[in-house]
């Protein structure tokens, strides 16, 4: 377990993140939540400033926080501002809630890198913001295409290619 981390991001709606990141090589453990806003104890029904957000657990031997953010940065569109397809508002902005400075050099250089991949037509969109409180959100909404198989989601692989080139 010593192994194991932590990492916060938001990219529109909840479900179809947690979906595609829960199999993911070097991915122990998803959950769905609030967070980045104004109230303490968050609900669906009450959340304001909060983004729909998640946590994810992974073992830094097998996976790191780049390659989560090389992915990150592939299943939703980086460029919208509180925006996900249908979803729209602050809830739904693209987030990456850093811990420390290691994580937030690593973030501002993977916008860098998707920037000059010139893969999206507009700059990325996504705040850099410090960690806040992790809310979960309802036991309903956890797993929600586990659950909810044909369920909405805007999520899906945009580009096979990964954004990071191998170093030599």
């Amino acid at each position: 377990m010593t192994n194991y981390k932590k990492a916060y991001i938001a990219g529109g709606c909840f479900w179809g993140m947690e979906d595609l990141f829960r199999t993911r090589p070097g991915i122990k453990d998803t959950e769905v939540g609030y967070q980045g806003g104004e109230n303490s104890n968050p609900t669906y029904k009450n959340h304001p400033g909060h983004a729909e957000g998640l946590e994810i657990t992974y073992n830094s031997n097998e996976t790191s926080f780049r390659e989560i953010l090389d992915y990150f940065f592939r299943i939703h569109n980086p460029t919208t501002v509180d925006q996900q397809g249908n979803d729209r508002g602050s809830s739904y902005r693209s987030a990456i809630f850093y811990q420390n400075e290691d994580e937030k050099a690593i973030a501002e250089d993977m916008i860098n890198v998707v920037n000059q991949s010139r893969k999206w037509q507009e700059k990325v969109a996504t705040t850099l913001e410090p960690y806040a409180t992790f809310w979960l959100a309802e036991d309903y909404h956890q797993d929600y295409l586990v659950k909810n198989p044909n369920g909405y989601t805007c999520h899906f692989l945009r580009f096979d290619e990964s954004y990071i080139k191998e170093e030599v």
